[in-house]
C-alpha cells in the first residue's frame, strides 16, 4: 500500500467493498473481489483471507499467490504471524518480513523473501468479540522509516466488513444445511408413508396391484394405472416413486384435466418471457421440474389430441423446447400416467394417439373399484375413523350396524368417498357413537332402499313417501287408531299426522293403503 492516502481514494475503495460484499451471498466470490478492489484501487501487490475452523485457520482466497500456493496456507492457532493473529485477536504489522523468523511463508508465494524488502500488515477479522479470520497484505516500503498508522486503520475498516459478511454466510449456512436436514427428513417421512405396506388392501385384488408395484418400481419402465376415480392411483404413484431409484428426485404431478387446454402446453413444458401476453418472466414447465424424477400425469385421456405428440417426443427423445423457446431441453424423467377413461376406446374414437397409447402402456396396472374389493371396507372404515378422531381430537366409533350399511353400499366414488363420508361423520357427530341419522343422505338412501326393497329406478321422493306412509299406518293400528296416540309414538303434533292421514288418504275401514 502507498505510503500516504488520497481520502477520495480511500472512499471510493471503501464503497466498492461494501456494494461487492452486499452483492450476493458467495463468500469466496465477495472476498475475491475485495481483493481486487485493494490491487486496483490501493496498489497491494499481494494479500489473504483467512478463515478460522476451530483449531485451524486456513487461506480461502488470496490476491498474488496460485490455487496451490492457497491450499498450502493451513495454520494451526498461534503458529506463525497469521495463527498469532487468529489466536489473540490483536493486529501485527511486520516491517521486513526477510528478518521476522515468526513469517513462515508456508504457501512459498515469496520465493525472494531474503532479497525483498517487504513489510506485512495483518489484522484479525472479527464480529463483535468472535474471531472469524484474519486479512494479511504486503506492503513495499523504502529506507526511510514509515508510519503505518493509517493503512491499519483502514485494514481494520475493511476487516469489519469482511467479518459482517462472513458471519451471514454462516447463518446463511446454517439455515441452509438445516432447510436441507427437515427436507431430507420429510422425504424420508414420505417414503415410509407411501411405502405399499402403508397402503391398506388386504383382498386379493389389492395384494395383486401390491405385486406388480414391487416388479416395476425398480426398472425405468412407464406406468399406466387404469381404474375409475378415487381408486387410489395417485398413492400407487407415489408408491412407485419413493421405492424406485429416483426417489431422492422430485414428485411432480400433474392433473391433465384441470387446466384450459390453451394454458396446458405451458404448465407442462414451461414458456419463455415474452412468449405470449401476461408471460413476465421464463418458467419452467413440469417436465423439467421433474429432471432426474417422476412426472405423473393424471387423467391423461383428457389429454387434447394437439399436445400428445409432444409428450411422445419427450418419452422417445427426452427433450422438448418451452413455448416460444428454440433451445432444446433434454431431461432424464419417469412417466406415470392414470386414467379412469377407456385409453383402448379413445383409440378406436382417433381421440388418442395410437402410438402415445403403446408407449404409456408399458406396464398397466388395474386398480379395482371399493365394491369390488368390500373385504377392504373394514380396515379402511378403521383407519379413516383413527385418522379423523385424532385430526378433530375426538373419539367417534361406528356399530356393527353402520359397518353393514357400509358393505352394502356400492361407492361409486370409491376409497375417496368413503374417507370424505367418514370425515364428514367424525366432525358432524353429536354422541361418541354414529347413528344411521349421521349418514349421508345418498347412503342412507341406498341403505333403505335395501331394506325395504325399494326399487333403484323409484326417486327419492316416493321412497320416503312410501317409507312414510308405512310408518304412519303402523303407529295407526298399534294405537287403535287414535290419532294423538299414534302422533306421540311417531314424535309429530295431532295436527301433523292429521294432515299426513289426508295427504296419503289412509283409512280405517280397509286398514290399508288409499
Amino acid at each position: 500500500m502507498s505510503r500516504t492516502y488520497d481520502k477520495t481514494v480511500e472512499i471510493t475503495a471503501l464503497y466498492e467493498i461494501s456494494k461487492l460484499l452486499g452483492s450476493s451471498l458467495n463468500l469466496k466470490s465477495n472476498l475475491r473481489g475485495v481483493m481486487r478492489v485493494l490491487s486496483e484501487y490501493l496498489d497491494m501487490r499481494r494479500g489473504t483471507v483467512a478463515i478460522r475452523n476451530n483449531d485451524e485457520v486456513s487461506i480461502v482466497v488470496a490476491h498474488g499467490m496460485s490455487e496451490e500456493e492457497i491450499k498450502k496456507g493451513r495454520y494451526k492457532l498461534g503458529e506463525g504471524i497469521i495463527g498469532r493473529v487468529a489466536k489473540y485477536g490483536s493486529p501485527i504489522v511486520i516491517p521486513n518480513i526477510g528478518e521476522e523468523p515468526l513469517f513462515l511463508n508456508k504457501t512459498g508465494a515469496r520465493k525472494l523473501i531474503k532479497k525483498e524488502n517487504i513489510a506485512f500488515l495483518c489484522v484479525p477479522v472479527k464480529f463483535k468479540n468472535e474471531i472469524l479470520g484474519v486479512l494479511g497484505v504486503d506492503r513495499l516500503f523504502g529506507s526511510k522509516g514509515i508510519s503505518f498508522e493509517e493503512d491499519l486503520r483502514l485494514l481494520k475498516i475493511i476487516a469489519s466488513l469482511i467479518a459482517q459478511n462472513i458471519k451471514l454466510y454462516i447463518e446463511v449456512e446454517r439455515e441452509r444445511e438445516a432447510f436441507l436436514e427437515e427436507k431430507e427428513n420429510l422425504r424420508q417421512q414420505l417414503k415410509g408413508r407411501y411405502k405399499i405396506e402403508n397402503i391398506i388392501g388386504s383382498s386379493d385384488r389389492m395384494q395383486e396391484v401390491f405385486e406388480a408395484v414391487h416388479r416395476v418400481a425398480p426398472t425405468r419402465a412407464n406406468v399406466l394405472l387404469l381404474g375409475e376415480s378415487g381408486t387410489g392411483k395417485e398413492l400407487i404413484a407415489k408408491a412407485i416413486h419413493y421405492m424406485s431409484q429416483r426417489a431422492k428426485g422430485s414428485f411432480i404431478k400433474f392433473n391433465c384435466a384441470s387446466i384450459p387446454e390453451g394454458l396446458l402446453e405451458s404448465e407442462l413444458f414451461g414458456h419463455e418471457k415474452g412468449s405470449f401476453t401476461g408471460a413476465m418472466a421464463m418458467r419452467k414447465g413440469r417436465f423439467e421440474l421433474a429432471d432426474n424424477g417422476t412426472i405423473f400425469l393424471d387423467e391423461i385421456g383428457d389429454l387434447p389430441l394437439v399436445l400428445q405428440p409432444k409428450i411422445l417426443r419427450v418419452l422417445q427423445e427426452r427433450e422438448f423446447e418451452r413455448v416460444g423457446g428454440e433451445k432444446t431441453i433434454k431431461v432424464d424423467i419417469r412417466l406415470i400416467a392414470a386414467t379412469s377413461r377407456n385409453l383402448e376406446e379413445l383409440v378406436s374414437a382417433g381421440k388418442f394417439r395410437e402410438d402415445l397409447y403403446y408407449r404409456l402402456n408399458v406396464v398397466p396396472i388395474l386398480l379395482p373399484p371399493l365394491r369390488e374389493r368390500k373385504e377392504d371396507i373394514s380396515e379402511l372404515t378403521e383407519h379413516f375413523l383413527k385418522k379423523f378422531n385424532k385430526e378433530n381430537n375426538k373419539s367417534v366409533t361406528i356399530s356393527s350396524d353402520i359397518l353393514n350399511v357400509f358393505l352394502n353400499y356400492d361407492w361409486h366414488g370409491n376409497v375417496r368417498e368413503l374417507e370424505n363420508a367418514i370425515e364428514r361423520l367424525v366432525i358432524m357427530s353429536k354422541g361418541k357413537v354414529i347413528t344411521r341419522s349421521d349418514l349421508p343422505m345418498v347412503i342412507r338412501d341406498q341403505s333403505i332402499k335395501s331394506k325395504y326393497g325399494i326399487e333403484a329406478h323409484d326417486t327419492l321422493q316416493s321412497a320416503i313417501e312410501d317409507i312414510e306412509r308405512t310408518k304412519i299406518l303402523n303407529a295407526l293400528k298399534r294405537s287403535g287408531w287414535i290419532q294423538a296416540k299414534a302422533a306421540r309414538l311417531l314424535g309429530i303434533t295431532s295436527r301433523q299426522i292429521g294432515y299426513k292421514i289426508r295427504k296419503y288418504n289412509i283409512r280405517q275401514t280397509t286398514g290399508n293403503l288409499g
